[in-house]
């Protein structure tokens, strides 16, 4: 089936008692058992749940694998994987990362053991660099957040078989129906499905899918073990998010390019930052390798400082103020101070992530109120 199709009906069935077409939400913690041991499938929500159980194949039909696992946030499975590291393992990560994501290795895994190196991955000559012989992973995103850098999955993936390293990919700013990192050599793809997968807004939750039974395996107990798993509301509400997000990422897309066209050819703009431009230096990769350019833009204002760009963005009217990204309305941040704040200063700026960045999520609205908003907040 095609993935349209796939994403409204991949790990959903009528509901065997009633036929109703929606998945039900199953708000148990337990299961009656037959006899001790014998059950039907389910004993305990922390441990399997019928609802989360449709999302989890939902979602890696979607993605083109055999298993999928929910977690309670994005976080929550990125810490899943984290937890198959041993003291004094080592991880080679892009350098452009989402905040979180570089909190969590440097200020709760690296004071544990684990090693953790920062390269620019859309040079995969400096990936195979930075592996050693104690290195079990290479962790990247693309494109990356909040800078929108391109990194050859396939390069990359053949560059870890040789090593014999795991490779994990974020496709959270992708999505599945934009990008396939299994199908290109990743082991792990991981998701905050609080973003597009959810895309209204009203759901924190987060994913990992292999097609690696060994993988899943571990990844499973640790699911089981530690606990962090999403409710069956959430796992509700990000099904019926899945349903339309072929027909939004479309929309995103769309729009999203024609700000990014728009952002270049204005005067009062300085860098832009999306892969969908020739401009960008990972245009022909994300070509290649992506259905479409995504619905995120980063630029800076041409010669603005960090005061004119926070101003900047508390003056939109329709784009929203706020973290986060990939719902239906549009949002605008200064990741600086907001989702990318726990990263230091001088790391920020080291790697490129100057002190006057704005990063949009452009949304689902009409464009032209879009662009409206956006030259009026500029100025």
């Amino acid at each position: 089936m095609k993935f349209e199709t796939r994403a409204i009906h991949a790990g959903q069935h009528p509901d065997p008692s009633t036929g109703a077409v929606m998945t039900p939400v199953y708000l148990t913690s337990t299961y009656v058992q037959e006899a001790p041991g014998v059950h039907q499938g389910y004993e305990y929500s922390r441990t399997g749940n019928p609802t989360r159980s449709a999302l989890e194949g939902n979602l890696a039909s979607l993605e083109g694998g055999t298993h999928g696992l929910c977690f309670a946030s994005g976080l929550a499975a990125t810490d899943a994987v984290l937890k198959m590291m041993e003291p004094q393992d080592h991880v080679v990560a892009g350098n452009d990362l989402y905040g979180g994501t570089h909190r969590i290795f440097t200020q709760v895994y690296q004071p544990m053991g684990i090693g953790f190196d920062f390269v620019n991955t859309g040079d995969p000559d400096q990936v195979r660099d930075a592996i050693t012989d104690k290195t079990r992973m290479v962790w990247l995103e693309t494109p990356t957040n909040p800078l929108l850098r391109i990194t050859d999955i396939a390069a990359v993936s053949e560059i870890c078989r040789e090593k014999g390293v795991l490779l994990v990919v974020d496709n959270t700013f992708a999505t599945p129906y934009l990008q396939q990192p299994l199908a290109l050599g990743a082991d792990i793809v991981v998701h905050s499905v609080t973003k597009y997968l959810g895309g209204h807004s009203d759901v924190v939750g987060g994913a990992l899918i292999t097609s690696d039974d060994a993988l899943h395996e571990k990844l499973a107990f640790i699911q089981n073990a530690v606990g962090g798993v999403p409710g069956p509301l959430d796992c509700f509400l990000t099904l019926r998010g899945t349903k339309t997000l072929a027909v939004r990422m479309d929309r995103h897309c769309e729009n999203a390019a024609k700000i990014a066209a728009w952002l270049e050819a204005d005067s009062r703009i300085g860098q832009v930052f999306y892969p969908g431009l020739e401009s960008h230096s990972g245009f022909e990769v994300a070509s290649r390798q992506m259905r479409a350019p995504g619905g995120m833009i980063s630029f800076e204002l041409a010669g603005a400082s960090e005061d004119e760009a926070r101003k900047m963005v508390s003056r939109t009217k329709v784009f929203a103020l706020a973290e986060s990204l990939g719902g239906v309305e549009s949002l605008i941040e200064h990741p600086p101070s907001m989702t990318h704040g726990a990263i230091p200063v001088e790391t920020r700026r080291a790697e490129g992530l100057s002190d006057g960045l704005i990063r949009i999520s452009v949304g689902i609205e009409s464009v032209e109120d879009l662009l409206q908003d956006l030259d009026d907040a500029i100025g």
